[in-house]
């Protein structure tokens, strides 16, 4: 299946990716947590950058929040009581059919390349299950360059590393 190279690069995520966006993350669950259709809009109304990969079908998307953004989320509110200045990614999903094509990679880029464009966080941030694991997100990461920072029990049953990388 050959598919037009632009259609596998980030860009900025609208409104009508809404409802791909949700089949594809709640796919994705235990890796990320299940939404409804209004905390799927509610995380995108209120997130720093979003972005997305595909047109006619969404192949991946990621969600990310700034310092003292209205998100109740225990992994967040961790970030945000050890650090003042970061960008947190809360959420990055891709189809399981797009894996190990660097979507993924290609995600993290935009969020880098869009936090030194904005001179905004040094750090960006997010969490890998250990608990259940996510072996290939915990590699991945890693391979990346993001650091453990801590691990907390984020509900019963899921143990989170908490991740930071330096950016810039």
């Amino acid at each position: 299946m050959n598919m037009p190279s632009d259609d596998l690069e980030p860009r900025q995520f609208v409104t009508d990716d809404i409802d791909a966006a949700l089949e594809l993350n709640n796919a994705n669950t235990p890796s990320v947590g299940e939404l409804d259709r209004a905390s799927l809009e509610y995380l995108v109304e209120h997130s720093l950058y979003s972005f997305a990969i595909g047109s006619t079908t969404l192949h991946g998307f990621c969600i990310t929040f700034a310092p003292g953004a209205p998100y109740t989320s225990v992994n967040y509110q961790w970030f945000s009581r050890k650090y003042s200045d970061f960008v947190y990614l809360d959420r990055i999903v891709v189809r399981e059919s797009m894996r190990n094509k660097s979507l993924g990679a290609k995600l993290y880029a935009a969020i880098e390349s869009r936090m030194i464009q904005d001179r905004c966080a040094p750090l960006l941030t997010c969490e890998v299950n250990l608990k259940p694991p996510n072996h290939g997100s915990i590699r991945f990461h890693q391979r990346i360059g993001f650091r453990e920072v801590g691990r907390q029990d984020s509900k019963p049953g899921l143990t989170v590393s908490m991740l930071a990388k330096m950016i810039g």
